[in-house]
């Protein structure tokens, strides 16, 4: 679970973004493309371009942290606008996290993994 201060702003990225990029690829994404400190304490969020997956990228002190998430089924919502970047409070920050049991209803069935290869 990914838990961050109640005063953190959170920045979804909209545009689809290469998901093998790591913390140093996203932290310069963030610096150019974003115009903002990957060291700031906000919780930057990137997407792919199934909208399956996400990518969150968040700094304390000396230390940063990336955060994958990946639906087996379904897919999260967006808005339809795909430019740029919107700041989320953090009831819009749960609901694109819950977004996915929305897009398909098989999607809210519990899954069972048995092979991981």
């Amino acid at each position: 679970m990914l838990t961050l201060p109640d005063n953190s702003p959170v920045y979804l990225y909209l545009p689809a973004t290469d998901m093998r990029k790591s913390i140093n690829s996203l932290s310069i994404m963030v610096i150019e493309l974003l115009q903002k400190n990957p060291q700031s304490g906000h919780l930057f969020i990137f997407r792919n371009r199934k909208g399956d997956k996400l990518k969150a990228l968040h700094y304390e002190q000396n230390c940063f942290t990336l955060w994958y998430r990946r639906l087996e089924k379904g897919k999260y919502i967006f808005p339809r606008n795909a430019d740029g970047v919107i700041e989320l409070d953090k009831q819009h920050f749960a609901w694109l996290l819950a977004s996915d049991k929305y897009s398909r209803w098989d999607a809210m069935q519990q899954q069972t993994y048995e092979n991981y290869f």
